[in-house]
Parts: C-alpha cells; structure tokens; sequence
C-alpha cells in the first residue's frame, strides 16, 4: 500500500503479533491460518486492502485486536470495513452473516479464501470426526448462504 497506510508486511506483522501463541484447533499456530487466507485472496486476484484484511480477518472476533484498535489504525476503509464484515458476532445468525459479507465490497474474496483454508482436507483429517464433520456441514453451509 502507498501513502498513510501500513504496509502489507507491517500488517502481516502486527497481526503475527496479536495472534501470538494462538493455535488452531489442529494445534498449528494460527499465523499460519491467516498467511494462508492471504496467499489465498492474492492468488484469487485480490487487492493490497484485501490481503490486508486478509490478515486481519480474525484479530476483532478472537479479541486479538480491538475494534477500537481497527477504527483508528493505518488503513484504507475498505480494509476496515472488510474486517468487520466478516467478524461474526456472538450469537449472529448465519444468514445475517452472509447478507453483511455479500453487502460489503471485497469482503466476499476474503470470506472465500478463509473457507477455502478451513475447509482444506489436509487440515481437516488431523481433527476427531465428530469435529471434522460439524465442520465441514458448517463450511458448506456458509459456503451455500454465499453462493460461492
């Protein structure tokens, strides 16, 4: 990015850094998860305020990094109201969910290749299979509500 904005690696690093010591339900750490989702959405054509939000797409919604945080931070707007798009909140219907994501420029790509990453079958077969399965119907599910 160019201008008063964070760069792609300070980004990267900032979300490495509230994410520290997280792990996934694999055990993998979860820094890995959002370089994926963000290889995910360059590779599927997406923009630097993409893969910025890419990083940052779980750091509202795990108490990583305040929305407070994200509402004063270096980044373009479309980073910003990406992040929150697709940040569910607790106790959110699904189908609420998806109208935000589906309502929000960019925020779609960012959702696909976070779905794409969750629901890669090497990730997936690590995990018990009353988990990998609930999973999996959850991922289809979301993956239906957007049309992807």
């Amino acid at each position: 990015m160019i201008g008063p904005f964070l760069g792609l690696d300070e980004v990267a690093s900032i979300a490495a850094r509230a994410h520290l010591g997280q792990v996934d339900k694999a055990g993998r750490p979860y820094v890995e998860h959002l370089a994926a989702v963000a290889s995910g959405v360059r590779e599927r054509g997406g923009s630097d305020a993409q893969v910025a939000a890419a990083w940052l797409h779980d750091a509202v919604e795990d108490d990583a990094l305040s929305e407070e945080w994200l509402q004063v931070a270096a980044l373009p707007p479309e980073t910003k109201a990406i992040v929150l798009a697709v940040t569910k909140r607790a106790g959110e219907d699904s189908a609420d969910y998806a109208a935000r994501i589906l309502g929000t420029p960019g925020a779609l790509l960012v959702k696909e290749a976070d779905l794409a990453h969750n629901a890669d079958p090497a990730r997936l077969a690590v995990l018990d299979a009353a988990t990998r399965e609930r999973l999996e119907r959850k991922y289809a599910r979301m993956r239906a509500l957007l049309g992807l």
